[in-house]
């Protein structure tokens, strides 16, 4: 149903933070108008991790999922690691040994939708649910096209320019902006404006959040 659990932390949707933009938020609320139970995303999940996740389905679901590791067996999950397109959930024909399917009936997660795109080293994975009906052809489509939408605006960078290296770097070895900005041979705001490009690049909302996510890409 969607949970990688494989993130260190969960965005709460349409919540704005350094590095995300206009274009994003909106597509989030187009992807909420398609889902009345709620959905998943996990945006370019690479090196186990992906570099955004959202969900809006019941908390009470998301609690139970998490607390019982269903990331490990979940078929939905399966599906979008190893397969790109989309699917109706009832069409996923792997395994549910624990029921996992079931039991999201419970919630409210009774029909839905699994759309994944994207090479496997930098793959995202979405699901869309609802309780009344089967999605339509025309509704998957439409999600399919938001989800394809947002993976293009959060293309994580290939790289960083050297001197936002440079400014991460030293902030990562414990320098204060001040002795960091002397150590580089700049002006305090120049190093902030350097750290600021930095995050925005990887969508981060602080600089130490950057500094993981750098490392995490190989950029450091």
């Amino acid at each position: 149903m969607g949970n990688l659990g494989l993130c260190t932390s969960i965005e709460r949707p349409y919540l704005r933070f350094m590095g995300r933009n206009q274009n994003i938020d909106d597509l989030l609320v187009e992807l909420g108008d398609q889902a009345p139970s709620g959905y998943y995303l996990a945006l370019h999940v690479r090196f186990a991790a992906p570099l955004m996740m959202f969900q809006t389905y019941d908390p009470r679901w998301i609690d139970h999922y998490t607390q019982n590791a269903y990331a490990l067996r979940d078929p939905i999950v399966a599906w979008g690691i190893s397969r790109t397109g989309a699917t109706r959930w009832s069409d996923i024909d792997l395994p549910d040994p624990f029921g996992i399917m079931q039991e999201a009936r419970q919630y409210g997660l009774v029909y839905g939708v699994c759309v994944s795109c994207g090479p496997m080293t930098s793959r995202t994975i979405a699901s869309a649910a609802r309780s009344d009906r089967e999605f339509s052809e025309e509704e998957i489509a439409t999600i399919s096209g938001i989800i394809l939408h947002l993976h293009h605006e959060t293309e994580p960078p290939d790289n960083l320019t050297p001197a936002e290296i440079e400014a991460l770097q030293v902030v990562a070895s414990g320098e204060r902006y001040a002795a960091g900005a002397a150590r580089l041979g700049i002006s305090e705001s120049a190093l902030k404006a350097r750290l600021a490009s930095a995050r925005k690049k990887l969508f981060a909302r602080t600089s130490a959040e950057a500094i993981q996510r750098a490392k995490d890409y190989r950029l450091l």
